[in-house]
């Protein structure tokens, strides 16, 4: 069975989707706010999430990246925002479609059997919670515990590690970590990148001068181990 998290904070399009989707042979979830929805997706691992963007707490362009940091689950973006710069934003932050409201119930189930077919059998990709010997990463609350406590990281230090966990067993470019953690108008600047890895590893390895999760590829990058 098809399992599909409508999130939404209009509890009349909540239950109007509820009923469409369960009448079709889907099993639907539901969220009203962002919060609610990152953490129902990595409870509930949905085949397809169907999302309003104007949502409580968390805009649901966050919402969006917030699930793109650690699974590749089909975002149907469900929204009324009809300016394209709203369209552009959701795609780019990782949305699959986009379908204005009003909406017929028709398209809308079309473009999620679409989305279903293309993903296959794609569910949630991974664990959302990323755990080392030493300590765990959690994607979704972004957030890292190591020794039962919660390890302190500024947001570049975060933005680091988040790459790199989310390609773990990967090496990641140098070039490519400093557009992804800085910008686009960075890809010289390595000496960055060596004073942060320096200080994530004094946060997180047992022993910082020989690491044994956030490796150094000299010349070339990084690479998360677990």
């Amino acid at each position: 069975m098809t399992r599909v998290l409508v999130v939404d904070d209009d509890a009349r399009i909540l239950r109007a989707l509820r009923i469409h989707l369960s009448a079709r042979g889907y099993q639907v979830l539901t969220a009203t706010n962002g919060a609610d929805a990152l953490r129902a997706a990595a409870d509930g691992h949905p085949d397809v999430v169907v999302l309003d963007l104007g949502l409580p707490n968390l805009d649901g362009t966050e919402v969006i990246a917030g699930l793109r940091g650690w699974t590749q689950v089909p975002i149907i973006v469900l929204s009324a925002r009809t300016d394209s710069a709203d369209k552009v934003d959701a795609l780019d932050a990782g949305a699959d479609d986009y379908v204005t409201k009003p909406f017929g119930m028709a398209e809308l189930l079309a473009r999620l059997r679409a989305a279903v077919r293309r993903s296959a059998v794609t569910k949630i990709s991974g664990d959302p919670v990323v755990t080392t010997a030493t300590f765990s990463v959690d994607l979704v609350a972004k957030k890292v515990v190591r020794d039962n406590a919660e390890v302190h990281l500024t947001p570049t230090e975060w933005g680091i590690l988040e790459q790199l966990v989310r390609n773990r067993g990967k090496l990641v470019g140098q070039r490519e970590l400093l557009h992804e953690v800085w910008g686009p108008s960075y890809g010289k600047e390595t000496n960055y990148l060596r004073v942060y890895l320096a200080q994530l590893r004094r946060k997180l390895e047992p022993n910082p001068a020989a690491p044994r999760h956030l490796i150094t590829e000299p010349g070339m990058g990084y690479r998360f181990e677990l």
